[in-house]
């Protein structure tokens, strides 16, 4: 068994990947012919998904006869056991009342792992989140999400009932993109803000797209010269033959996120305390594209640099939580 348990949202996420539209199209009622034009071909594809993440038997899905996402659900769980919906949170020390909570954002490739043993470092009355996208780590069953605007509608879903209180985001690099862009989202709809923001070896999004490399579109073999030049992995990840191939496609869907995401022509600052982070050797983010995030806020809290490259916060876990905790607890003074 895959260890998968059947949620109708992983189930959602999945069939959204097959038709590659928004998981919010895929209404629990929505006829597969009539209204989402699933032909047999796709049915084929989704039924291969389907077997491939919850390990029933082959085939189970067309023979159920399933109309709609929610008979579907109720075919497969009627047949295999069902367990508390997969989800993008990981809580090391959940709380039912906490100070702040933080939610922490991961890079291209990586996983909520990037923050391993951070909750540590951070007051003892914090609920420190971290974030996992789709396509990884207890989220490997669901299908990898490669639109920036999908990924944040998904984050957005998930920790919407959780902004009850002083709250703070921190992205490093793909996650400072989620981050900035998630909230964008919530000051256009009116919802609450975060307190503070910290964003991390990743430039302005007003910027990105100026660089040449189109990481997504290169041969696997230009992929991992070009993450071995600029520190974009550790060699162990991407000089092990074994171990590239089941993270490849992850880089690659990442990549396209981040090459495919469109800047909006005139963004508005936002009305967040912001500061930034970055590695004295980062190639992938300079100086003046740290600072260039002082456009995008108004009120801009600084620019930190720590010894190292892209990766930089592996060696300074404490020294960032530290300048992390400081920065949130100005911001809500």
């Amino acid at each position: 068994m895959s260890g998968a348990t059947v949620t109708i949202e992983g189930l959602r996420l999945l069939i959204a990947g097959v038709l590659e539209i928004g998981p919010d199209e895929v209404a629990d009622q929505a006829h597969f012919t009539d209204e989402l034009d699933i032909d047999s071909l796709l049915m084929l594809e989704i039924s291969t998904r389907v077997d491939n993440a919850y390990d029933v038997p082959e085939n189970t899905v067309l023979a159920s006869g399933a109309g709609t996402l929610a008979e579907l659900y109720t075919a497969l769980t009627s047949h295999l056991p069902t367990g508390p919906l997969a989800h993008p949170l990981i809580r090391p020390r959940p709380l039912s009342d906490p100070a702040v909570r933080l939610f922490l954002f991961h890079h291209a490739g990586g996983s909520h792992l990037l923050y391993r043993g951070w909750a540590q470092h951070f007051p003892d009355d914090w609920d420190i989140c971290l974030l996992e996208a789709p396509g990884r780590g207890q989220l490997q069953a669901l299908p990898l999400i490669d639109d920036c605007d999908q990924l944040v509608d998904y984050f957005h879903t998930a920790i919407g009932p959780l902004l009850d209180r002083p709250f703070g985001f921190f992205g490093h690099s793909m996650g400072a993109l989620l981050a900035y862009q998630l909230s964008r989202r919530l000051h256009h709809e009116g919802g609450p803000l975060p307190d503070w923001m910290g964003v991390s070896a990743y430039g302005n999004p007003r910027d990105a797209g100026d660089g040449d490399a189109r990481p997504h579109l290169m041969s696997d073999g230009e992929l991992r010269r070009w993450l071995r030049d600029v520190g974009g992995s550790t060699p162990q990840l991407v000089d092990d033959e074994s171990v590239w191939s089941t993270f490849a496609p992850v880089f690659r869907n990442d990549f396209k996120l981040l090459d495919t995401w469109t800047s909006p022509r005139r963004p508005e600052a936002l009305p967040i305390p912001l500061s930034v982070f970055g590695g004295s050797g980062d190639e992938l983010a300079s100086e003046e594209s740290l600072l260039s995030w002082q456009t995008a806020t108004t009120h801009f809290c600084g620019l930190h640099r720590y010894d190292g490259d892209h990766f930089y916060l592996m060696s300074h876990q404490q020294q960032l939580a530290a300048a992390v905790t400081a920065a949130m607890r100005s911001a809500t003074a």
